[in-house]
């Protein structure tokens, strides 16, 4: 898998949003590769997309597009400033990844100091511990890109069960580890998510 994580700022999320449907009516059905995306607006006009496809080549194919070409055009009219892109073909998932029936999506961004300690932390009795106690949690998608930084989609059935997850005192797990490892993280809220599958 190979994922494009695009974000950037706006002030019209509704006319975004309409050149996200615009896309999937439009343009997806030529895309080349495509696997999927999580594309949203947080409150405070922040733009973030996961746009997923079989591999670089097929991404790079559908860059090529006019079709595509003519909608990004239109599509930066809407971002206050110039929006930013990561790719990354390193991607790994949590339970099944994510899921076109997500309620919520919360996008978590930041540098781990030691990858291979935070992902040995993960180990199957950990893991289902938490699918045990957060059903909440659908799954996520963790993209990684150099020195350790990453972008992660964490998909949840509603917003109202997520919070009442993150409050839960079910499962710990080795929070204090894994706060060393991962230090500070931005969060980005996204209620109303445009969830598109291949």
């Amino acid at each position: 898998m190979f994922v494009q994580v695009i974000k950037g700022r706006t002030s019209d999320a509704a006319g975004l949003r309409r050149q996200t449907e615009r896309w999937r009516s439009d343009i997806r059905p030529g895309a080349i590769g495509f696997l999927g995306s999580t594309v949203g607006v947080a409150t405070d006009g922040t733009f973030i997309a996961f746009a997923r496809f079989a591999d670089e080549k097929s991404a790079a194919a559908n860059a090529e597009r006019a079709e595509q070409h003519a909608w990004w055009e239109e599509t930066t009219k809407y971002f206050d400033d110039e929006p930013s892109f990561r790719e990354s073909s390193d991607v790994t998932t949590l339970f099944d990844g994510g899921a076109d029936a997500a309620g919520f999506v919360q996008v978590m961004e930041g540098t781990v100091t030691d990858r291979t300690k935070a992902e040995a932390l993960e180990t199957p009795e950990m893991l289902a511990q938490l699918r045990s106690a957060r059903p909440d949690l659908i799954g996520s998608l963790r993209v990684w890109f150099a020195r350790g930084a990453f972008a992660e989609a964490a998909y949840f059935t509603t917003e109202e069960d997520a919070r009442k997850g993150e409050s839960s005192s079910e499962f710990s797990g080795p929070e204090h580890e894994f706060a060393e490892l991962y230090g500070d993280m931005s969060f980005i809220d996204i209620r109303d998510p445009l969830l598109t599958g291949p």
